[in-house]
């Protein structure tokens, strides 16, 4: 059974998106359908330091909310 990979975008990423909204969508649209049936295989993992500090910006970012 395959994984369904979750596409997540830690906070301020995109902020210098210069494109429009429609764009963005599509963009971030497509970033999903390419993932819909798994990492593909040229991906590269993140180190467990990168994760680490994902995850603590996302643990700040919802105690802010």
């Amino acid at each position: 059974m395959m994984t369904k990979v979750k596409v997540v975008f830690a906070p301020g990423s995109l902020d210098s998106f210069e494109g429009t909204q429609e764009e963005l969508d599509a963009l971030v649209a497509e970033l999903q359908s390419m993932l819909a049936n798994g990492i593909p295989a040229d991906a590269i993992p993140v180190t467990p330091e990168e994760e680490e500090e994902m995850q603590r910006v996302l643990d700040k970012q919802g105690k802010l909310q």
